[in-house]
């Protein structure tokens, strides 16, 4: 079965359903690249993927471990190649992890490597480089 339908609606712009829940998202061509920059690029999407990802496999091993990591959260920088053809060149994670209880250096390592190995870090060229920073802030 098909993930999602992308329709293109002119003007550099989609609109992608995802199909399973109803869930549309638009996107738009950047300013820098003819474009409007009114919604997210397909390549801020694909930084974007890169830390929703990571968060979610964490949540999968907090979960299995009773680590609490509700407020965290992760600011996505996604640079260009300055040089055609245009791709990404580097993501920067910035991860702000926030616990109700101080980790051990264990528990720290669990979540690092899950990040580390979420699907879509796993997917990406390995040319584009994965700047990935963690913020441990307990009790909060």
């Amino acid at each position: 079965m098909p993930t999602s339908t992308i329709k293109y609606l002119g003007d550099l712009r989609t609109s992608a359903l995802h199909l399973q829940s109803g869930t549309e998202i638009f996107t738009d061509a950047p300013i820098d690249n003819n474009g409007k920059g009114e919604a997210f690029s397909p390549t801020d999407l694909v930084a974007t993927a890169l830390g929703s990802c990571m968060m979610t496999i964490m949540g999968i091993s907090a979960r299995n471990h009773a680590i609490n990591l509700v407020n965290s959260s992760i600011e996505i920088t996604k640079i260009m190649t300055a040089e055609l053809p245009r791709r990404i060149a580097k993501i920067i994670v910035n991860l702000s992890m926030h616990t109700d209880s101080e980790l051990t250096e264990i528990d720290k390592t669990k979540l690092v490597r899950a990040a580390h190995t979420c699907p879509v870090a796993l997917s990406l060229r390995e040319d584009i480089v994965q700047e990935i920073n963690f913020d441990w802030h307990f009790g909060v």
